[in-house]
């Protein structure tokens, strides 16, 4: 079969995916720099695992891992080698494409074992079949671009020894923060979304969406034009220029729909939409539509689910 690198940043649902797509694909060989990742690798198939011990390589920014996946890439020649479409994976895929000359797909949502993939584009407007035309299928798959099936396994694994070259030491992290995680799931990786957009109204009549996501045990997002309003922070923004969302239900009050916030929905697998305005786009692509008062619909749903629990 086709031999597949998969880089496994994490132990998140966003590599799970990505190791799913690859099994699909041909044998998977995984890339992880720590345990966790290593172990998410054989929860999900990979026939083979490339655990890298480097001293230092998280006291920079990519280039150190772009070493590695550099010089793995040349030795292994994959069919495939496969990253997630995150900040750090486009920033690792473009070193490895300069590197070795070879061509690169980004934000993917689907591959052929001819290496086509599926991308949108136009925001999501659009989707387009694209195919690399020099070397291996080097791509980068966005969020929610397959659900997660584990198949536990128990891969070989090949210890990889690496040092941080004095080449790659340009930039130095010199600190991370984390969010304080909170109780609610991660916007990104969550099975159910409730977001608010424009006709929530207010800041505080965000407490009515975060009501419903804590009923559904669902995640909080919010349209650009709420963000934008100030009724809820940034960080939860859903969309082309905020997070890309997947989940199996994805509820969205008061939005209208604007192409930006449907490029980053667009792939949920239920979308119901709740809106005073008949007209609205976002209906459009909803699964079920309620056409009226979010303050009066939302609360009566809220019951039902109570009722149910």
């Amino acid at each position: 079969m086709t031999d597949i690198l998969v880089y496994v940043p994490n132990s998140g649902k966003h590599a799970a995916e990505v190791l799913t797509l690859g099994r699909t694909l041909g044998d998977v060989s995984a890339i992880a720099f720590d345990d966790a990742a290593a172990a998410l690798a054989g929860e999900y198939g990979a026939a083979k695992v490339y655990r890298v011990d480097a001293a230092g390589i998280d006291d920079y920014f990519v280039d150190p891992k772009a070493t590695v996946l550099i010089d793995l890439a040349r030795s292994a020649a994959p069919g495939f080698f496969l990253l997630p479409s995150t900040d750090e994976g486009k920033a690792l895929a473009a070193r490895v494409a300069v590197a070795l000359e070879n061509g690169l797909l980004t934000d993917v949502s689907g591959l052929e074992a001819d290496g086509t993939a599926t991308q949108d584009a136009f925001a999501g407007a659009t989707v387009v079949k694209s195919k690399a035309t020099k070397g291996f299928t080097l791509a980068t798959v966005k969020a929610g671009a397959t659900e997660p099936a584990p198949a536990p396994g128990a891969p070989a694994v090949e210890a990889v020894a690496a040092t941080v070259a004095e080449a790659d030491q340009r930039v130095r992290v010199t600190e991370r923060v984390d969010e304080p995680a909170g109780d609610r799931p991660n916007l990104a990786e969550a099975r159910v979304v409730v977001s608010g957009g424009r006709g929530v109204g207010s800041a505080e009549d965000f407490a009515l969406i975060e009501r419903v996501a804590d009923a559904l045990g669902g995640a909080v997002g919010a349209s650009r034009a709420a963000t934008d309003a100030g009724y809820y922070p940034h960080k939860f923004q859903v969309g082309q220029t905020g997070t890309t969302v997947s989940p199996q239900l994805y509820v969205a009050a008061g939005i209208s729909g604007a192409i930006q916030h449907r490029a980053g929905m667009q792939t949920s697998r239920v979308i119901v939409a709740v809106n005073k305005d008949a007209d609205a786009p976002i209906f459009g692509m909803a699964d079920f539509g309620v056409v009226g008062d979010l303050f009066q619909v939302l609360p009566q749903a809220l019951e039902a689910i109570e009722k149910r629990k």
